[in-house]
């Protein structure tokens, strides 16, 4: 499979601090590609550089067989990128902003107006953008980004600071962008965002990339136990820890949980006692990866 992004020996330093630290990656023609990472773990910078916005201090970038840096005019009408904060005209309908775009790239205000439809904001087209809602400024943001036909977009943390609402429409939106064939790079804070999108994804910290694969993939090498959590006063919590497999065993009043790594034998016993009352499983996420490469220290 042919590969759209190529990074090998990426490195950016700021004064004293190491942004990016020998960063190396691939991405494949279609791929839906994640990186994450706590803030300060060289994200944004690693994308900037990949875009052409920045130039790196070492290593190579090839971005669909070209070098992106310096800015390079003939990559520009085959890129789209939606930045952390994007600012729009003033004044412009949703419409009018999307035909500015579009016509920068050339691009006809028919087609422009018909990616108003591919992010569902047709009955928003003659609003003025400063009157748009966070989710659908977003999709506003990603339509200009794609407003030229693009074969690969970079999307910088898209859905932050949207509602549960909001993101899961934006999801559906990415979904069938990617469907379309175009690459897509995203950056997230949220983990089951990038579960469900990505198909591939970097975990980043301190400027380098710790882990690198499909999320179950790394899901599965993951040594954590699964939880099984029931009614609290469905069991006592010391027959509890008697069980086979059992590795620890809380109760908080609410819900008594139990992790093992044999759960099939534990929910057998559980059932023998009748003791499944309000039970649910759970087994390791992506997030249980990216903390235990990252740690659980807040960072501002």
């Amino acid at each position: 499979m042919t590969n759209t992004i190529s990074v090998s020996g990426l490195r950016k330093r700021y004064g004293d601090v190491q942004a990016v630290d020998g960063v190396s990656f691939e991405v494949a023609e279609g791929e839906f590609f994640g990186i994450l990472g706590p803030n300060g773990a060289g994200k944004t910078t690693t994308l900037e550089i990949v875009e052409g916005l920045r130039e790196a201090d070492e290593g190579e970038v090839e971005l669909l067989g070209l070098k992106p840096w310096p800015r390079n005019a003939k990559l520009l009408p085959r890129i789209g990128v939606q930045l952390q904060a994007t600012s729009f005209f003033e004044r412009l309908t949703a419409r009018e902003q999307l035909r500015t775009f579009g016509s920068l790239y050339g691009v006809p205000a028919r087609k422009a107006d018909e990616m108003l439809e591919t992010v569902g904001l047709t009955e928003k087209a003659d609003e003025r953008v400063e009157k748009l809602s966070g989710g659908q400024a977003q999709r506003l943001s990603i339509a200009c980004a794609l407003v030229h036909d693009p074969e690969l977009v970079f999307l910088d943390e898209p859905t932050a600071a949207l509602d549960p609402q909001a993101r899961r429409n934006l999801w559906d939106v990415l979904r069938a962008i990617n469907t379309e064939g175009r690459t897509i790079v995203l950056t997230t804070h949220y983990m089951d965002e990038a579960e469900v999108l990505c198909d591939r994804v970097a975990i980043m910290d301190r400027g380098q990339i710790l882990r690198l694969g499909p999320p179950a993939a790394l899901v599965r090498g993951l040594d954590a136990p699964t939880r099984i959590s029931v009614a609290s006063g469905t069991l006592d919590a010391e027959d509890a820890r008697r069980l086979t497999g059992v590795d620890e065993v809380t109760d908080d009043g609410v819900s008594l949980v139990v992790e093992t790594r044999d759960p099939s034998s534990v929910v057998a016993a559980l059932s023998a006692k009748d003791a499944l009352d309000g039970v649910q499983i759970r087994g390791a996420t992506l997030e249980d990866v990216f903390l235990e490469l990252t740690g659980r220290e807040y960072r501002a």
